[in-house]
């Protein structure tokens, strides 16, 4: 194994020498859950998954229906429960109200069907569990010798157990959403809510010729993915955001002074009720993206991943690879790194992600790899920060958070950084609402 945390190594591996890395028979093995989705394809199958996700994406439909689908959520979903701790005066683990949230967003934007996970009662719902079990399993996978997996597999034991539970669970919801399209007719006449599941009944085959949308597997495939994809890195990221603004109270309070001076205040109505965000006035919070930005810089939600080479090759450290070995990207400690961040790499400073003139900075993807880089950049990336800017925006807003005194805060070893004791807070709700 060689581990790495030099961008020159990380831009040859995942930009200009892509084609000697794909993704590969091993990382599939690990991750054999997702089946032939997105993120274990290769090739030219890889290729049509990528260029029909980016064109349901990209489109003004879809982006409307994210947009809603997150207002609605907020309004309805997040806002009550934050008011209901407030009230009560209860302490709440906002890794798991996050969680939940995420959860929701992702399931009614990959099927169209509201699983109900965040409310008041905290209901258990069986496949975010599945998720949960699943990831662990494959977190495993990667320290245990692979006959030492695969026995506990065949004999049906340990955490291969929970994966082969958690393999049954994601089959019958995924297949039961399926049907359940099918039942009601695949088109919809509302084309502001069309999610990608019946994107893809409806694609275009001659256009994608490697899609099978009549397959029941593909679409299962789909779904989980995408589940996977947008339910633990937001929720991760979200978590970390607001640990960090309770340990850096200055940072919350530029981020405040920025919303009041830069969101025009809305007085809601039914016609208008999700429209208390839209792209252009999130995109004017610049502090608010530096913050965001740094947490994931610090906290990335996928802290590690690794490539194997199909043809020996030669790194621009100067190391020789071959198709034997596991190069292992650290992003954890590529954000701590004084030689690629400066000396003050490990202080939470949303500044250096902002130019003199007060815009964005761009940093290049090989250097911040929160969102992959080179072909296999985050398809969800601004699905992701729109998501995250709205959420901060109505909780800093209308909320003040305050880590209960003595709560422990450390991650948990996994394939998503999560915190291992969750982040247990007490809300107190500010007089100004928006």
């Amino acid at each position: 194994m060689l581990f790495t945390v030099d961008p020159a190594n990380i831009h040859h591996i995942m930009s200009s020498n892509f084609t000697n890395y794909p993704k590969g028979s091993e990382f599939k093995k690990l991750f054999d859950v997702l089946g032939d989705g997105i993120f274990n394809a290769d090739f030219d199958l890889w290729k049509d998954l990528r260029k029909s996700a980016q064109s349901m994406m990209s489109s003004p439909e879809f982006q409307r229906f994210t947009l809603k689908t997150n207002m609605s959520k907020l309004e309805k979903g997040l806002v009550p429960i934050l008011d209901h701790f407030a009230e009560k005066k209860l302490v709440v683990d906002l890794q798991d109200v996050f969680q939940r949230f995420t959860f929701d967003t992702t399931f009614v934007l990959a099927t169209g069907i509201d699983p109900g996970c965040l409310s008041i009662e905290m209901p258990d719902i069986e496949f975010a569990r599945a998720l949960d079990e699943a990831e662990e399993a494959i977190f495993l996978r990667h320290f245990k010798p692979e006959i030492v997996w695969k026995m506990q597999r065949l004999l049906g034991f340990g955490d291969e157990l929970k994966m082969k539970i958690a393999h049954s669970t994601f089959h019958r919801v995924c297949s039961e959403c399926i049907a359940d399209k099918i039942t009601r007719g695949v088109t919809s006449t509302d084309s502001s809510s069309k999610d990608l599941l019946m994107s893809y009944m409806e694609v275009d085959t001659t256009k994608y010729k490697l899609l099978n949308p009549g397959d029941d597997k593909f679409l299962r495939d789909m779904i989980l993915s995408f589940m996977l994809a947008g339910r633990d890195t937001t929720g991760s990221a979200l978590t970390w955001f607001f640990w960090l603004l309770s340990e850096n109270p200055e940072v919350t309070t530029r981020i405040r002074q920025e919303i009041n001076t830069k969101i025009s205040p809305r007085t809601y109505n039914d016609s208008d009720r999700f429209s208390s965000f839209n792209p252009q006035e999130l995109n004017k919070l610049v502090y608010l993206h530096g913050a965001l930005c740094e947490a994931l810089r610090l906290y990335p939600p996928v802290p590690f991943q690794h490539k194997s080479p199909t043809r020996p090759d030669v790194l621009p450290s100067g190391h020789r690879v071959d198709s034997s070995m596991k190069i292992v990207f650290c992003l954890y400690s590529l954000g701590r790194m004084k030689s690629v961040w400066g000396e003050d790499a490990s202080d939470f400073k949303p500044e250096r992600w902002i130019s003199e003139t007060g815009r964005s900075v761009h940093v290049p993807s090989f250097k911040f790899l929160s969102f992959n880089a080179g072909p296999r950049t985050c398809l969800g990336k601004e699905v992701a920060m729109t998501q995250m800017k709205t959420v901060a925006v109505k909780i800093i807003q209308n909320y003040d958070i305050k880590i209960v005194e003595g709560h422990k805060i450390e991650p948990v070893p996994s394939i998503i950084l999560h915190m291992k004791q969750g982040l247990k807070v007490m809300v107190t709700k500010r007089c100004r609402l928006v």
